[in-house]
Parts: C-alpha cells; structure tokens; sequence
C-alpha cells in the first residue's frame, strides 16, 4: 500500500481555528510545513512540531518549493504544503501535483475553509434564498491573467444568482462596470470582506452602484471578496423562508 509523503492543505481564511483538525494535526506531525505567507498567518503554522523545517513560499518559484519538498520526502520526511483557504479555489496546486506525479511521490489533499465562506459567516448573510437563488458562482475578473471570454464577469452576472468575486479588488470599477452591464440592479447588495478570518478584518455593506466608490473609500484594493446578493437586503418576515423547518412541509423524517 502505498505511503502519502505530501499533504496539500487547506489553511482557511487566516483564522489559526478555522484549520480543519485533520489540518491541524498533520501541520503539528511535518518533518517541513511550506506554508504560503503572504496570504496564511504565521499563526497557522504556529503548531508545527519543534524540530519541524518551517518555511514561506511567498518569495519562491514552483521549482524551488518542489525541489524542498523532494528532499524532505527523500530523507524520509513528511510534508504539509499549507495554502490560504481551500486548495481547489485558486490554489495553484495542479502543476505542484504533475511533478509530484512524475517524481513518483504520493499526495493528499485536505479541505480548507475557503475565504467567500469565511466573509458570509462574518456578515451573517446566506447565498442562497429559496424563491430568489439557488446558484452560487465563484469567479474572478480578469487581470494579469487573462479569464476564458465565455467565463467573464458580465455574462456571468446575466444570471442574476450570487457571486463571490475573488483576487479583483485592485479593479473595484471594473467589477461594478460588469456586474451592471450583465443586468443587476444598482441597489443589488454587496459584502464586502477585507482580510477576512485576519485580526484586521473589514466587513462592509454596500450596494452595486457603490461598490467601487466605498471600495476606494475603504481602502479594499487587495484581499478583498466581494459577495454579490441579488434579491436580498435586511432580514424580516417579507423574505422567502425555506420549507424545511415549515410545519406544513412534510419529508421523511416528519410526516
């Protein structure tokens, strides 16, 4: 059977409890925790064992953090590769999986708490609302690196579902330019979430046509999300409600 040697794990949003335990223990167990810092706190990795190689990414290429991760498993090591959120979101782990591949060395991943989850719990706000959405879309606008035509911002906003827009706050007028010309309402509601899980956590409510004045404002140029919530605004008893705490919805487990 065969040994994983490399775990490619979730750090959350930056919130050291926002760790899965299965995270948490194999950070504490690594021989090296490679952990990206510009983007996860030290904090994170703060239980990494005393004899445990602890290193920061944030200034290496793929070849160099690849080629620690080699040698630690060549001398019989264990490796946490810890990245920000959930790895499958934005994680560049891919081309880190393809040479692991080709070096024969086994991997896994462990899921992470991605940051437009973090910034919904901290506003308190539900992405879907039944009778209004029931679709969420992750996605990002283009910048130093280009989006597929058919995935950009203003068709996808033709939707009208709720969006959780990543890595475009350093363009806060082109996001609202989009969203708009793809047909949502100025008085659609934004979350905004600056460093969410961090210390220095921002939350701030606005509306679309807003979204890139109180953006500036704020000074949310960059670790940023930005939650897109059609149809939605204070909670009160006008809103749809879901059935499955109705007393006239029957399911399996009530009649």
């Amino acid at each position: 059977m065969s040994q994983t040697h490399v775990y490619f794990i979730g750090a959350g949003p930056g919130d050291p409890e926002l760790v899965t335990v299965k995270g948490q223990r194999l950070i504490s167990e690594a021989d090296l925790v490679l952990y990206a810092g510009s983007l996860v706190p030290k904090a994170v990795v703060d239980c990494a064992g005393p004899d445990a190689t602890v290193a920061d990414s944030a200034p290496m290429s793929l070849e160099e953090t690849h080629a620690m991760m080699v040698e630690a498993v060549r001398n019989g090591g264990v490796v946490a590769r810890v990245h920000t959120g959930d790895p499958a979101l934005f994680g560049a782990i891919r081309e880190q999986m393809a040479l692991l591949d080709a070096e024969g060395i086994q991997y896994e991943v462990v899921p992470g708490v991605t940051a437009g989850f973090a910034a919904a719990a901290s506003a308190c706000r539900s992405y879907t609302v039944p009778e209004i959405t029931q679709t969420l879309i992750f996605t990002r606008i283009a910048g130093r690196t280009p989006v597929p035509e058919s995935e950009n911002l203003r068709s996808l906003a033709a939707h009208g579902s709720a969006m959780c827009i990543y890595l475009s706050a350093g363009d806060p007028e082109g996001v609202q330019q989009e969203l708009e010309a793809g047909g949502l309402h100025e008085e659609t509601l934004v979350v905004m979430a600056y460093r969410v899980g961090w210390p220095e956590e921002q939350i701030v409510e606005t509306r679309l046509s807003r979204l890139a004045a109180d953006s500036r404002s704020n000074s949310f140029t960059r670790q940023t999300v930005f939650l897109i919530l059609p149809g939605q605004g204070r909670i009160d008893s006008a809103e749809t409600k879901s059935l499955l705490y109705d007393t006239g919805f029957s399911h399996m487990f009530r009649k």
